[in-house]
């Protein structure tokens, strides 16, 4: 078997699939989204592909060492965005030929279903409050991710630190405590102003405080971590095992997030996952893409001990035969070989688009520059 062409579809809203085809009819799919810079991963893909064609499917990680180390150039979102996809499309390739989920492949499941967790953008306008109460009704999460902060500044006042934490407090009221809050801060704050933030909503016990800070800062993170009982998360900007070492080896969070679209793939999100639970660190993949990242973040979870919960945006409705399924809060093992999923081609034909999509930008009261 080997690999006959690579394929790149850009779906919205963001979307950037990837198409291994084989030349005994096999396909496989992986997601290489990067927001706001999917047409650079395309030529990155296609590039890659110039390599490929010719190559057996099935050695995934002769394949693997060659995208990442062979350019000379290493790592870096673009081109561990573009190996994520391929290496996704890989392991489907190889659960397919080999008639079993990826899952198997990676050991076996650890459990018997999935928890996932919903995404409540408390920042915005709107009754968040209701709108977290009714995703908790319709499908039974156990567990949500909220934004507390827009923009903020090097140092904040007292008014703004205690507004976001009063919208903490609110929706911990309202879900109780028996539900599960994490809190992304998404890198908007200075370590100053999360020791701040996070002494004001220690009471309400969230599950994890998410990119306090950017994740490239270790000490500084682990600096934060001995000032707060709140557990600290990171990754989601973290490009191999080779950028988590030290956050690992630190014990500078307690849990590490890579994106499987960003970080290499299923391959190596599976050994960030090891060094995480060899420093007793959760394992929950960041994952607010599409449903290819997905389906292989399930696979991951179905056979990672240290798995925590799982990221989702979509179940899928808008590219699959057959979306994923939530019941009480969980989803079920992938079925079928592979990943378990195959794209429905008008929902594909309708959803085409030239992958132009452009980051939003934010600026302070003072017009300067703010995190996303």
């Amino acid at each position: 078997m080997v690999i006959t062409r690579l394929e790149t579809l850009h779906l919205r809203p963001r979307w950037l699939v990837v198409r291994l085809h084989t030349d005994d009819g096999l396909c496989g799919l992986g997601e290489a989204t990067l927001e706001g810079r999917c047409q650079t991963v395309e030529t990155a893909l296609h590039e890659m592909g110039r390599w490929l064609v010719g190559q057996d499917p099935r050695r995934i990680e002769h394949i693997w060492q060659h995208l990442y180390r062979s350019g000379f150039y290493r790592g870096g979102p673009v081109l561990c965005s573009a190996l994520s996809g391929v290496d996704q499309a890989l392991w489907d390739i190889m659960g397919k030929s080999l008639g079993v989920p990826v899952y198997q492949l990676l050991g076996g499941a650890v459990r018997d279903r999935i928890r996932l967790y919903g995404w409540i953008n408390v920042t915005s306008t709107g009754d968040y409050i209701a709108a977290a109460a009714k995703l908790a009704a319709e499908h039974k999460f156990t567990a949500f991710k909220c934004t507390l902060t827009d923009a903020m500044r090097p140092l904040e006042s007292k008014a703004s630190l205690a507004e976001a934490a009063e919208r903490f407090h609110a929706l911990r009221q309202r879900l109780g405590d028996a539900v599960d809050i994490g809190v992304d801060l998404h890198g908007r704050c200075t370590p100053a102003v999360s020791r701040q933030l996070a002494k004001l909503i220690e009471p309400d016990h969230p599950l994890f405080l998410e990119e306090p800070i950017l994740g490239d800062d270790p000490a500084a993170m682990k600096d934060l971590s001995s000032s707060t009982t709140i557990p600290l998360a990171t990754g989601e900007r973290l490009y191999t095992r080779w950028q988590f070492q030290d956050l690992i080896a630190q014990r500078a969070v307690h849990v590490v997030q890579p994106d499987v679209a960003h970080a290499g793939g299923i391959s190596e999100l599976r050994r960030i996952a090891a060094m995480a639970e060899g420093r007793e660190i959760a394992f929950a993949p960041h994952c607010p893409l599409g449903p290819v990242a997905l389906a292989s973040c399930l696979h991951l979870a179905a056979a990672t001990p240290n798995f925590l919960c799982q990221e989702h945006v979509t179940l899928g409705e808008s590219l699959l035969k057959t979306p994923f399924v939530v019941r009480d809060g969980f989803a079920e093992l992938p079925p079928g070989p592979g990943l378990g999923i195959e794209l429905d081609e008008a929902k594909v034909a309708a959803q085409r688009f030239d992958g132009r999509w452009d980051n939003p930008r934010f600026a302070l009261a003072d017009g300067s520059f703010a995190e996303w």
